[in-house]
């Protein structure tokens, strides 16, 4: 399904409501020596990458159900990004997972993801899963397995999604290795390490000159005594023995509740390591859930952090964003419009931060106006601003209401029925 864009345009009094809020958005701001037009050029062109399996049901153990309309193919899965990026201007990424999203058509691909003004962002590769007739079983291990052959393996699909990845035109790969163990003495701690190390220093030696490696971490799931790559300090240390072209990816469900993440932020752009970042939103582990739906304070303060790194930081490489969720009880696309949205809202609020102000502050020990000043920013409602972008790119003002004025989700049922399932969790 690809939405006409004569479909898109807002009516005159959705635009004369946000007129008269804008302006009067625009004029406080002004007033604080904020430049408005700067602000919403960046809004404009903050894009985040969508994930090819996050657009059908998601699931847990116990059950999965189904929005129906789900896409059957990578060619559908594609259609459905570009529905999103039609309704939003901001999901102008796709990032795929192999061997799930393998193209049949390499050229008939690209051409439709051209026609519907996407580009390939990470591709990720896929061990903690056994594919259909391999050989070595992932059961007890990928990179870090004891077993020769199992490690083989596994560099060698790390390596062919390196290929994939290029014929397609992206530029990065994603590393998640969900290795680890259950029970105590299950492992030795070094030798899996040691394993892991060199295995993915023989994946990023497949890497051209101007690709990029990111390492994410997890602390638990789905072993639940020890994890190989658990944590952020873990990804560094592996990134920074890979090399320069290595980085650590942060997703913001794998950290143990109350964990600092702004803070993990701040010192990876500090140090050039932070590579890419993966939105959801979580109430007691890995939960992924609608980005800003449960913590979104706790968003805006990685945000200022993020905010402050792009600024400050040259020798961190631009950010590659995604959005890594799994839609259980919502329609997937309009979970990811309300995930859009909150990353835009809170990317507007942390534009705001006065810096130097706050920083003036931090120097002066005066600990109650740096609170007031992130406070103030974060209570500003901005949401005209976002609307102020999506107008200036002709999209609508409310992606959402459009999307079900459209009936875009009844229409991929007609076209597909209710059977199709999506690849992917």
């Amino acid at each position: 399904m690809i939405i006409n864009p004569n479909k898109l345009s807002s009516d005159s009094k959705q635009i004369a409501n946000h007129n008269e809020q804008f302006d009067h958005l625009a004029s406080r701001l002004s007033k604080q020596n904020i430049e408005v037009p700067s602000l919403v050029d960046k809004l404009a062109a903050f894009q985040v990458a969508i994930p090819s399996w996050a657009l059908g049901a998601g699931g847990t153990r116990f059950g999965r159900y189904s929005y129906f309309g789900e896409p059957a193919s990578l060619e559908q899965k594609l259609e459905d990004i570009g529905v999103l990026h039609s309704l939003t201007r901001s999901a102008g990424a796709v990032s795929l997972h192999i061997p799930w999203d393998i193209p049949t058509d390499y050229k008939a691909v690209k051409e439709l993801a051209f026609e519907l003004d996407l580009r390939f962002d990470a591709v990720n590769s896929n061990t903690f899963q056994d594919s259909v007739g391999a050989k070595h079983s992932y059961k007890f291990g990928s990179l870090s397995n004891t077993s020769i052959g199992a490690r083989q393996q596994a560099i060698a699909h790390n390596k062919e999604v390196i290929k994939i990845g290029e014929k397609l035109g992206s530029k990065s790969m994603t590393v998640w290795l969900a290795d680890g163990s259950s029970f105590p003495g299950q492992h030795n701690f070094q030798t899996a390490l040691s394993n892991t190390q060199d295995s993915l220093k023989e994946i990023y030696k497949s890497l051209a000159d101007d690709w990029k490696l990111f390492i994410e971490y997890k602390p638990y799931e789905p072993y639940f005594y020890s994890t190989v790559i658990q944590d952020w300090g873990t990804s560094f240390m592996l990134a920074n023995q890979c090399g320069e072209k290595a980085y650590t990816l942060v997703d913001l469900g794998h950290h143990l509740p109350n964990t600092n993440i702004e803070q993990i932020v701040s010192t990876l752009m500090f140090k050039g390591k932070l590579g890419g970042f993966h939105f959801n939103d979580s109430k007691y582990g890995d939960d992924d859930i609608t980005v800003g739906s449960i913590k979104p304070y706790a968003l805006f303060l990685i945000f200022n952090e993020l905010v402050y790194g792009m600024a400050n930081n040259p020798q961190n490489p631009e950010l590659s964003w995604m959005i890594d969720a799994s839609h259980n009880l919502k329609d997937p696309l309009e979970d990811l419009i309300q995930s859009l949205e909150a990353i835009q809202i809170t990317y507007a609020k942390a534009l705001l931060v006065d810096q130097d102000l706050l920083k003036q502050a931090q120097k002066e020990h005066d600990v109650s106006l740096c609170q007031e000043i992130l406070q103030e920013a974060y209570l500003t409602d901005v949401r005209p601003l976002v609307r102020q972008a999506r107008l200036k790119l002709n999209a609508p003002l409310a992606p959402l209401q459009t999307y079900r004025n459209l009936g875009v989700r009844e229409q991929l049922i007609k076209e597909r029925g209710k059977n199709t399932v999506a690849t992917g969790l």
